[in-house]
């Protein structure tokens, strides 16, 4: 392997609760396994967020951490929230940290891949008629704005959430799709609610603005509630799905189903500086601590730090075939498990997809 040896990469770790710990720490050792190859150390500092940093700090998102953050190249998160935490007050519980973290952070950009390994096609509740022969797509989900950083609040007998869009948080994630896209299949869609909502008609007119830039890229509209329907009886038509933060959380939930398990995919948030990287599943408390869960997704967001942060893509490729690779060979946590397969724990897991890495690593 040839050697891209430049300085050490500096990675904030913030496991997070539940089953955060287990995966962020298989993770980690797979990234510093894969990078050694390649000639890089890696540093890693860890800091509190969620829950944890609520018992330690009585802030989901102290000053600590933030500190941690800033004084890295990228940051790993692994999942935050659990019942314990159900009756603390609604500005400090565990999700808040999470979303004051991509605020600080500065991560519009929420990049969420769904593809279905041929090993997996069996977990998958779709027929095999409908998922086809492969399944990619790359879900591009606004992630500062919309609904879920607007003005809320009570008036004696009801609630209010505002939703809000500018023209700017529009373009720079429509921009962000698009550019994928033209490195993929070349086509977009553009889910909405403009039949129903102000802010999706904004959405709608600056999106068509924005594909004029990218004259081989295609581009559709559709509604969310036909997206949802046609991810599970089409899902081969899409390539790059764009769309704001509310629907994008739902539908990329949704699609997570269809490979088979919600512990196989990763995601990436970017924007101008640091990029943040977590699995798209939650802290699952009631499994914690038991050796079972699934650190395919956490592991695969190594791989996509390596890409986006570190623009390691020799690096990122190797880890993504050495999931490929241990899956062909019929290893398998509870989550993905069958007859004809052999479980294995947590731990094993990752023993596993690391024994591959140094295997391609001799390549």
């Amino acid at each position: 392997m040839s050697s891209n040896s430049i300085n050490n990469i500096r990675v904030a770790v913030l496991p997070g609760d539940g089953i955060g710990k287990e995966i962020t720490r298989g993770a980690m050792r797979v990234l510093k396994t894969t990078a050694g190859i390649f000639g890089r150390g890696v540093d890693f500092s860890e800091g509190e967020i969620g829950g944890a940093a609520i018992d330690r700090y009585g802030n989901p998102f102290p000053e600590e951490t933030r500190d941690i953050c800033n004084n890295s190249d990228a940051v790993f998160l692994g999942a935050v929230g659990g019942p314990k935490w159900d009756d603390v007050p609604s500005d400090i519980r565990p999700e808040r940290g999470l979303l004051k973290l991509r605020k600080e952070l500065g991560v519009y950009a929420n990049l969420r891949p769904v593809k279905i390994y041929n090993s997996l096609r069996d977990k998958s509740p779709l027929k095999e008629s409908i998922i086809g022969d492969s399944l990619d797509i790359l879900i591009v989900r606004e992630l500062t704005g919309g609904i879920y950083f607007g003005e809320k609040g009570r008036r004696e007998d009801s609630a209010f959430d505002i939703l809000s869009y500018s023209q700017e948080e529009i373009e720079r994630i429509a921009h962000k799709a698009f550019t994928a896209a033209s490195k993929r299949s070349k086509k977009v869609t553009s889910v909405d609610k403009a039949n129903v909502l102000e802010s999706s008609k904004l959405w709608r007119e600056v999106v068509e603005r924005v594909a004029k830039d990218y004259p081989g890229v295609s581009y559709e509209h559709l509604y969310v509630d036909n997206a949802a329907m046609q991810l599970v009886v089409n899902p081969g038509q899409f390539d790059v799905i764009l769309t704001s933060n509310m629907f994008g959380d739902i539908l990329s939930d949704e699609a997570s189903v269809i490979t088979g398990s919600i512990g196989m995919l990763p995601s990436a948030s970017i924007g101008n500086n640091l990029g943040l990287y977590e699995p798209i599943h939650g802290s699952a408390p009631d499994i914690a601590g038991k050796g079972i869960v699934n650190p395919i997704a956490a592991i695969l967001s190594g791989a996509m730090m390596l890409r986006h942060s570190f623009h390691m893509e020799e690096g990122a490729a190797m880890i993504e075939e050495a999931v490929d690779n241990t899956l062909k060979r019929g290893y398998r946590t509870i989550d993905i498990h069958s007859e004809s397969t052999e479980k294995i724990g947590t731990e094993e897991m990752i023993s596993r997809i690391i024994a591959e890495i140094e295997k391609i690593g001799r390549r």
